[in-house]
């Protein structure tokens, strides 16, 4: 993306002070969405160029199957055909490697496949029926072939079928993924993998996220996968300057109903993530990210060779099936029962539902996610997990997002809306916003993006008045939250007219559901 000198701009006005306590009053009960209708957005595979033939290409892309047998409706057939025992810093160590020698080993794996055995007994015994049909070779085939760390700095990715998915999250529901169960190892910068957190307690919630996984490995045991899934561990090589662009706001569909993953079928999903992906789902955490790793397990496996994120990479996950509804947020979290996913797959046999891990920063001074630092730093991260360089805009599904690192983690929805909308911008992306309920942000953040588009303010424009804002407002404010709110600002500051009301400096306060981080 070439930069471009930015043009000149007469924004520079002096700040007026509005009444920001005011609260606006035209929003309508029975209006549920603003902006461009929601099917006029691409979605994949309708918006996706063909792909590729798939192969492995060292340094690059790790493919664990093997491609020349490739056939839709079929299982995968892993490659090579032998296991390769690897033991070193750069792939996974594995529970059946040979050199996997602690004391207790042979003791461990007898009482664990002793358990799988018991365990395999008394679902058949409870589903006598579905004795001769049911196959439990998923739980029981190991992958062949080393899988390697995706560490910090890396640009790889790795393909693997559904069905060495399924078998590594049954070695991780039976914790045998050696030197995973301490920080004081190597993997002290990659999250948890063993379930053992998960098995702690007496937690309601922990009942229910085990009753979500098991219809998981109910449906695997049932019936073997037979799609793949692709891991890309991605960095954003060179930070962008956002002052020196002429871009100018894509469309926006806002809506204060629905969620990520239903709305927004076959777009570009953003998991609002911890830098140590899945966060809590191996233990109590169960918001935004736990809960959609719980509901597509195979998002889980990422943990096992993802190190933490950096402030200039994402994890892209493509291809993971979802297999259980649910109810509730949280504390209400529950169990919905199965899922049949229908998404459509595309060339690679990965079903299209494409999500991205980019962590927020968390403030605990409200101010201080304003400082231009901050601001860089939020706009880069998610310019990463929007922008493919190497693909033509027409080809680009929207982005399906919302509340991003809004609940504990401190950040102002307003701000995030907007930080998203440029970085999606830049990325040549449309954005469908979940407001999770909010029908008040819905008005605001759609009032804000008329105003902006109908007056032809590019990305470059709105962050310059970002830096104004916190020059102005912001750098001086003794409070907790100025008294003049961002969007009041921006109003001011681009026309000299009567500025919409906006209540952003109020919704601020509300609790902000949809997202903990």
């Amino acid at each position: 993306m070439v930069g471009l000198p930015m043009r000149p701009t007469s924004l520079d006005k002096p700040l007026e002070k509005p009444n920001a306590d005011k609260e606006t009053t035209d929003v309508k009960p029975d209006v549920k969405w603003l902006g461009t209708p929601i099917n006029e957005l691409k979605r994949m595979p309708e918006c996706g160029r063909p792909l590729p033939p798939l192969k492995d290409v060292p340094g690059q892309h790790t493919v664990m199957i093997r491609t020349d047998l490739l056939q839709n409706g079929e299982v995968p057939v892993p490659y090579p055909t032998k296991f390769i025992d690897t033991w070193d810093d750069v792939h996974v160590k594995m529970p059946f490697s040979s050199s996997n020698l602690f004391p207790v080993e042979d003791k461990v794996m007898f009482l664990l496949f002793s358990f799988f055995c018991l365990l395999q007994n008394a679902i058949l015994k409870y589903s006598a029926s579905q004795a001769k049909k049911w196959d439990f070779t998923a739980l029981q085939i190991y992958c062949t072939k080393p899988i390697p760390l995706l560490k910090a700095g890396m640009n790889h990715s790795i393909t693997m079928s559904q069905e060495q998915v399924a078998c590594l999250l049954a070695n991780a529901f039976f914790c045998t993924f050696p030197r995973r169960n301490s920080r004081k190892t190597e993997y002290y910068n990659y999250p948890d993998i063993n379930f053992v957190r998960l098995f702690e307690g007496s937690s309601s919630k922990k009942i229910e996220k085990l009753k979500t996984l098991m219809c998981y490995f109910r449906s695997v045991t049932e019936q073997k996968p037979t799609g793949l899934v692709t891991f890309t561990r991605k960095r954003l090589d060179k930070p962008i300057n956002w002052k020196r662009y002429f871009t100018p706001l894509t469309k926006l569909h806002i809506t204060c109903q629905g969620t990520i993953e239903g709305g927004g079928y076959g777009m570009l999903q953003v998991d609002f993530a911890n830098r140590f992906v899945g966060g809590g789902v191996t233990s109590s955490g169960l918001v935004q990210e736990e809960i959609r790793f719980l509901i597509n397990p195979e998002l889980i496996v990422s943990r096992l060779f993802t190190e933490a994120l950096d402030h200039n990479e994402c994890l892209i996950i493509t291809g993971t099936q979802q297999y259980s509804k649910y109810k509730g947020y949280a504390q209400t979290y529950q169990w919905g029962g199965s899922h049949q996913d229908t998404t459509p797959r595309d060339g690679w046999q990965r079903r299209c539902t494409e999500i991205v891990a980019i962590d927020a920063l968390q403030f605990r001074n409200f101010l201080e996610q304003f400082h231009p630092e901050r601001v860089n730093r939020e706009l880069n991260k998610a310019y990463c997990g929007f922008a493919r360089p190497e693909e033509q805009s027409q080809n680009l599904s929207a982005v399906a997002t919302g509340n991003w690192g809004c609940g504990v983690f401190g950040g102002d929805p307003h701000l995030k809306a907007m930080l998203q909308m440029l970085a999606a911008a830049e990325a040549g992306r449309d954005i469908v916003y979940f407001t999770f309920g909010d029908s008040q942000l819905m008005t605001d953040v759609h009032k804000m993006h008329s105003f902006l588009t109908q007056r032809n303010i590019s990305v470059g424009d709105i962050y310059g008045l970002l830096g104004q804002y916190y020059s102005s407002v912001c750098k001086s404010c003794l409070s907790q939250r100025p008294d003049v709110s961002l969007y009041s600002f921006i109003y001011q500051q681009v026309s000299s007219s009567l500025a919409p009301d906006d209540s952003d400096r109020n919704s601020a306060r509300q609790h902000v559901p949809g997202d903990s981080r």
